[in-house]
């Protein structure tokens, strides 16, 4: 299944501190979060991806064009360095294509314009490439072929710190509350999408507006609501905030990870009792 990933969008409230980064190649850890989404969907076995592209198209170019396996993989280095082995690979499987855009289109008119390389797709993915989730991705994408409508997006509670205020007319304030326990969801970024998704789509319009009220009054927009980890990188508070916990070793999208650990400690299990078991002898 492909992934449409849109990654050309100025990213304006991160430039002030990332100027000559387009917002996609922002790094968590020692990888952009772009990589962090491709894994993700790799994870999972969908490896065949079309990036929407934009501003700084160059240095997302660049970046796979002079991709270094070696700096999130064990290797052995022999002869002073003239010789490399990976002992495991990111990317030698993936399918890359890079499509430009436009400079300043909005996610409507970026969508429509890599049409084109979804011919045969009856059902692929989207994402923003800007936000980060532990969900189990093949449960969104069993739900969408159960509720079989043209599109689906992951619904989850913001992430933001804000308060939601209630008032009056003369001013008094009724109420105020955190945004996350205010029973709020938005849009995770997270979609999946049936090849119809097009013919709702009209030139110059942006993808959640137009085209999606239209599946809404048609019933055909579903939301998969979803309570486990999510955040999106709006801000340069919330990329350290993720920095952090990935630099902590507490990276709940990293589900790539979870999984190889899972097998170690189940390894250390079985290498455990097996060490402990004691011989008994049957009268």
């Amino acid at each position: 299944m492909k992934v449409v990933l849109f990654c050309g969008g100025l990213g304006t409230r991160l430039r002030e501190f990332f100027a000559n980064v387009p917002k996609p190649m922002v790094n968590i850890g020692y990888r952009p979060i772009l990589w962090h989404v491709m894994k993700y969907y790799a994870h999972y076995g969908h490896k065949d991806f079309i990036l929407c592209l934009g501003y700084k198209a160059d240095v997302i170019k660049n970046y796979f064009l002079n991709y270094d396996e070696c700096v999130s993989n064990d290797f052995t280095l022999q002869e002073g360095g003239k010789k490399i082995q990976l002992l495991n690979s990111d990317i030698e499987d993936w399918k890359i294509t890079f499509v430009d855009t436009g400079l300043t289109s909005n996610i409507g008119q970026r969508f429509k314009a890599v049409e084109e390389y979804l011919e045969g797709e009856e059902v692929f993915l989207a994402n923003y490439s800007d936000g980060l989730t532990d969900l189990h991705l093949p449960d969104i994408i069993e739900d969408f072929y159960r509720d079989d409508k043209i599109a689906s997006f992951l619904c989850v509670k913001p992430s933001q710190s804000f308060h939601l205020v209630s008032m009056q007319e003369n001013g008094l304030v009724t109420d105020i509350q955190s945004v996350q326990q205010a029973g709020i969801r938005i849009n995770g970024g997270f979609f999946v999408f049936k090849k119809d998704i097009f013919k709702y789509i009209q030139p110059g319009e942006e993808l959640v507006n137009e085209p999606f009220q239209r599946l809404i009054k048609l019933k055909q927009l579903a939301a998969y609501k979803y309570n486990g980890f999510w955040a999106c990188m709006d801000t340069f508070k919330e990329q350290q905030q993720l920095d952090d916990m990935y630099c902590q070793g507490n990276a709940p999208w990293a589900v790539w990870n979870h999984e190889r650990k899972a097998k170690s400690l189940q390894y250390s299990r079985i290498h455990h009792v097996a060490h402990d078991s004691v011989p008994v002898k049957l009268a």
